[in-house]
């Protein structure tokens, strides 16, 4: 397991933006070797992926952040971020951090324990 810390959640208006930081004190070779990725949870919702990173950098958006949101790793710093602008009041929800190995299936590995953004209208 790898621990994960998030952070920068919080109450927003909407069109605003929030940065969201995931801290982890794996290694950095360790965390080289790992897929990260934001998933996201509202009430009442099942959690889906919002936007990944693969070791290369390559990166994934769900339909519904593509042009607002940006995902990036620094690796040195052993964190990965999530940019989010023009936010709306429906990306409320519980904000988690996912690291996963390449043999590792999507949708699993470790997590972190969530972030909470609120936009309000």
């Amino acid at each position: 397991q790898v621990q994960l810390v998030e952070s920068g959640g919080g109450l927003v208006q909407a069109g605003g933006s929030l940065r969201l930081s995931c801290a982890t004190s794996e290694s950095i070779f360790r965390i080289s070797t790992m897929a990260m990725g934001w998933y996201r949870q509202a009430p009442g919702k099942q959690r889906d992926l919002v936007a990944s990173i693969t070791t290369g950098g390559s990166t994934n958006y769900a339909d519904s952040v593509k042009g607002r949101f940006t995902i990036s790793r620094d690796n040195a710093k052993k964190t990965v971020y999530l940019q989010m602008n023009s936010l709306k009041p429906e990306d409320t929800a519980v904000y988690i951090c996912n690291a996963r190995f390449n043999y590792e299936r999507p949708g699993s590995g470790s997590w972190g324990q969530g972030t909470q953004v609120t936009v309000s209208s």
